[in-house]
């Protein structure tokens, strides 16, 4: 009877002791390997033995119970570790594979699971020591006992109970992976300790799959996750939005540079499976744990053109047509790498931080226990040293100080000289529609004609600067530029309420953009979308400094006029109540084109010195003590975001109105040098009452506590008292709000 008990005590029943599973079968079959477990116990002892006690029984029944248990574990624990899918998946053809997978007959292994059941196999064999014990107690006692049985089992009714249902609810529920790790770390808080030390260790085999994949990943760059159970994984193109934005995306990369996998990758390749991400892993700790990897991935897995272009990027190249330069440029560095000077993954990365890397790791690994705080640290420390060998890489052997200066220089007109001549040359071109398909062409050559008379040949940059026409007249499209939209109140009323950006068109030539040509490294931090932010502004400031000169350009022809009236009175001897009229006639005139010019040449230097400056002397105090490279791309990103919202770009109301104000001033220098033949004096009061309008609307937005007052524009007061200096602004604002004092019109015309 006794040694019947221990064979069901290793889940081996017999006459005596039942599986009721089995004994309820018709045909007496057993089970197949594969069969679900039962929610509860079916060992049992046989209803026909009737030589023993109820009080036996009851003992018996109970303890028979831990080889249900036994048998159950050794079941998920055999089936979990069963690596013969491995050999069959090599030997079979690729037909039959395709056949099972699709009538569903491949089970999803899983890494995760079979380290669960290591941990299990552990416990099991410390039970089967239990009971070969009990056995060899058993025999040497002269008279054997049920207590000998139960008191060397006791210790086990806390264990393999709760064991048995975490294998049922990791098989009813399909866990695995980091959701298997997460279930564990829950069960691991519990009263008992006996059982806090079982499921610690089962855990702590959890943690060597997951210790492995992150060395693999944060010391070889390298994802090993067959079965896609890490919380890094690889980016699916599950969703159809997603997949119009990565498409979108990549060719987007494809037209930055070369095909290069490593850039697809950091952009788009890896991102956080948060289904798989443990819960007491915090999310800031996992993202640091992606960007370490594609790092890793990409420092030791460099572009082979970067050095090569890393030499000619000190060569002067010889200004030719802007275009066919910029394409020959790409087509000769994709073509023609210098083998001999490729820089290697040793190089970029060293081996001995790749060591340091994988000993914090090992370190980590060899730990009993799972410690947050140490585990935080270690992936903080291999951050900060995969951050500080990329910021190595991108800020100063790709020169990216330099990049950011040309983006100033060209995209935020800080050679003012050279866009004062581009826009001089193209002026009378500008005066035209834009030809759809010559536009570029037609701009080319002021474009030129401005670079040989400005641009030095010290300036290496200039030749990854080339001209675009992105639309003709035609805002550009919310999924080009994407900006925070900012609410903004007028004098405090919520029915002149503004959240959508400008949708304003100056004329055709509203559409000239730059592009700036990026090579590796510097496409991890010039992506679309910077370039595009720093195009919008370009674009903005474009057509601010071509109003400034229009109306510049307006008064220099009427000072023209004026001497040629004053040559002629003397040499014709022109009446000269004649010429005193007309000069009387067209004062309130210039009166006007001087509130423009005051106002446009105000806001420009607000934007230029006030806000870009200033920026700029931030960013560069950044770059300068920081050695990190995800803290250069926040401090670039802050710049970009300051850039906008101090421009007033992410605020419609007031970037709506600044387009009119623009327009309006073009119309009015237009209609002013047509003032030769005939005076419209009806188009010029309707152009200055308009302005008067918007001018007033702009000065009282901007001075309203939601903007004068936040930090959002600290310079903003500097900008209203310029405006203000003399108190008309804001005595005219009050005026046109309370309708009291409209600002003076063109009536001394008529």
């Amino acid at each position: 009877m006794l040694h019947e008990l221990l064979l069901a005590l290793l889940g081996y029943t017999g006459d005596l002791i039942i599986d009721e599973r089995e004994h309820r079968t018709s045909l007496g079959i057993p089970l197949s390997f594969d069969a679900p477990s039962a929610d509860k116990p079916t060992f049992k002892l046989a209803p026909d033995v009737s030589f023993i006690q109820p009080s036996e029984r009851d003992v018996i029944e109970r303890v028979v119970t831990l080889g249900f248990y036994y048998r159950e574990l050794d079941r998920f624990a055999t089936k979990s570790r069963n690596l013969s899918w491995i050999r069959s998946a090599n030997n079979e053809s690729p037909l039959s594979r395709a056949t099972e997978l699709l009538k569903g007959k491949k089970e999803k292994q899983s890494v995760y699971r079979r380290a669960i059941a290591n941990g299990i196999v552990e416990v099991l064999s410390v039970y089967r020591s239990a009971v070969l014990h009990i056995e060899q107690k058993l025999l040497s006692d002269p008279l054997p006992i049920l207590v000998t049985v139960t008191q060397g089992l006791n210790k086990f009714f806390v264990l393999l109970p709760p064991l048995y249902e975490l294998i049922l609810e990791i098989e009813r529920d399909d866990i695995r992976g980091g959701r298997l790790l997460n279930l564990l770390y829950k069960r691991c808080h519990c009263g008992v300790p006996e059982l806090q030390t079982c499921i610690q260790r089962l855990l702590w085999h959890g943690h060597q799959v997951m210790y492995n994949q992150l060395a693999s990943w944060m010391v070889y760059g390298i994802l090993h996750d067959q079965y896609g159970e890490f919380f890094v994984s690889r980016q699916e193109n599950t969703d159809t939005e997603r997949d119009s934005f990565q498409t979108d995306m990549l060719e987007k990369l494809a037209r930055m540079s070369t095909n290069d996998a490593s850039l697809s990758n950091w952009h788009l390749g890896f991102h956080i499976a948060l289904d798989m991400l443990p819960e007491y892993i915090p999310m800031g700790v996992a993202e640091s744990i992606l960007f370490a990897g594609k790092a890793v991935g990409l420092l030791r897995n460099p572009s082979p053109a970067f050095r090569f272009h890393d030499v000619l990027s000190h060569q002067h190249i010889p200004r030719g047509s802007q275009t066919s330069q910029v394409y020959k440029g790409r087509f000769y560095m994709q073509k023609e790498p210098s083998l001999d000077t490729k820089p290697t993954g040793q190089e970029l990365l060293p081996q001995s931080e790749a060591d340091k890397i994988e000993s914090m790791l090992q370190d980590l690994k060899e730990s009993s226990e799972f410690h947050r705080r140490s585990f935080e640290s270690a992936v903080n420390s291999i951050r900060a040293i995969a951050a500080s060998h990329l910021w190595q890489l991108v800020v100063v052997r790709a020169d990216l100080n330099g990049h950011l200066k040309a983006l100033k220089d060209y995209f935020l007109l800080a050679k003012g000289d050279f866009f004062q001549s581009f826009l001089e040359e193209s002026r009378q071109l500008m005066r035209l529609p834009p030809r759809q398909s010559t536009a570029e062409a037609d701009l080319m050559v002021p474009f030129q004609l401005a670079a040989i008379k400005t641009i030095g040949d010290e300036d290496k940059y200039f030749s990854r600067v080339s001209l675009r026409m992105t639309s003709f007249g035609i805002p550009l499209k919310s999924s080009q530029v994407d900006f925070p939209m900012v609410k903004a109140y007028v004098g405090g009323d919520p029915s002149v309420l503004s959240d959508t950006p400008s949708d304003m068109s100056l004329d055709g030539w509203d559409g000239i953009a730059l592009e700036y040509f990026v090579d590796w490294p510097l496409q991890l931090f010039f992506t679309q979308e910077v370039l595009s932010r720093y195009c919008r502004i370009f674009q903005y400031l474009l057509r601010l400094k071509r109003t400034q000169m229009e109306l510049e350009k307006s008064w220099a022809s009427v000072m023209h006029q004026g001497h040629s009236d004053f040559a002629k009175r003397r040499n014709d001897r022109m009446d000269y109540s004649v010429s005193q009229q007309r000069r009387q006639r067209f004062r309130p005139m210039w009166r006007v084109r001087e509130h423009m010019a005051f106002l446009i040449r105000n806001l420009q230097f607000y934007i230029q010195v006030d806000v870009i400056e200033s920026q700029w002397n931030v960013l560069q105090a950044h770059i300068q003590d920081s050695h990190d490279f995800t803290e250069i791309v926040g401090f670039h990103q802050e710049y970009l975001s300051a850039l906008i919202s101090q421009s007033f770009l992410d605020i419609g109301s007031v970037s709506r109105i600044l387009d009119g104000i623009m327009k309006l001033c073009l119309q009015f220098c237009w209609k002013m040098e047509n003032q030769e033949t005939s005076i419209n004096t009806a188009e010029l009061e309707h152009i200055t009452e308009e302005f008067n309008k918007k001018s007033n609307s702009l000065y009282t937005i901007l001075r309203s506590s939601r903007l004068a007052g936040s930090q959002r524009a600290p310079f903003l007061r500097r900008f209203l008292l310029r405006l203000n200096f003399n108190s008309f602004f804001e005595a005219t604002a009050r005026g046109v709000l309370n309708v009291v004092r409209p600002r003076p019109s063109l009536s001394v015309l008529q």
